[in-house]
């Protein structure tokens, strides 16, 4: 939660936010583990100022992180974040963002969720290694391709990678970047046209 709360917080990122004042960009943030652990952080809002941004990472700060289990149920996340996704009508880009540190041991596998329900949805993800060693390198790498195979899809769909959770603010903020910036520059081609 410190970690995205951060990343929000950053200049870049801020600035990509709000740099399309006619297309706010929405965000809802909810916390997973396994089968029946999804909780909502962030309801559903509209980012359309600096403080839009300050205030959901004042609520993520102050979130304490809710009940877990040990399983990973990654399928059950991405049914849980596609379902909230669908009740975006008006949206014309819709991305899932799942941040994990480990591969799917529970529920359905991520693969047969994303081919049948993703649809128009961009499924992006971020890989949180444990360690910094060369064991925890190969680890992660070996995660990062698990991400691959398994968990995204749909257009320019990629896997940013965290060294460890001390890593994961500079992560996300690369992750957002990518996300954001892409539908900037899709605008000023169009206007340039």
């Amino acid at each position: 939660m410190d970690g995205l709360a951060g990343a929000l917080l950053q200049r870049d990122v801020m600035n990509a936010f709000l740099a399309i004042p006619s297309a706010p960009v929405r965000l809802h943030i909810y916390e997973w583990s396994g089968v029946n652990t999804q909780r909502v952080v962030v309801d559903w809002a509209d980012i359309e100022t600096a403080q839009d941004l300050q205030q959901i990472a004042g609520v993520l700060r102050q979130t304490e992180r809710g009940p877990r289990e040990i399983e990973t149920a990654i399928g059950n996340s991405m049914i849980y974040g596609i379902n909230a996704l669908s009740q975006q009508n008006g949206c014309w880009r819709r991305t899932l963002d799942l941040s994990g540190d480990g591969e799917s041991n529970k529920g359905p596998r991520p693969r047969k969720i994303a081919r049948s329900m993703a649809g128009q949805t961009t499924i992006n993800g971020i890989v949180i290694g444990q360690t910094a060693s060369p064991r925890g390198n190969s680890a992660l790498a070996k995660l990062k391709v698990y991400f691959q195979s398994e968990v995204i899809r749909g257009p320019d769909a990629f896997v940013e990678t965290a060294r460890g959770f001390a890593d994961f603010e500079d992560a996300m903020a690369r992750k957002l970047l990518k996300e954001l910036q892409t539908p900037a520059v899709g605008q000023l081609e169009q206007r340039n046209q």
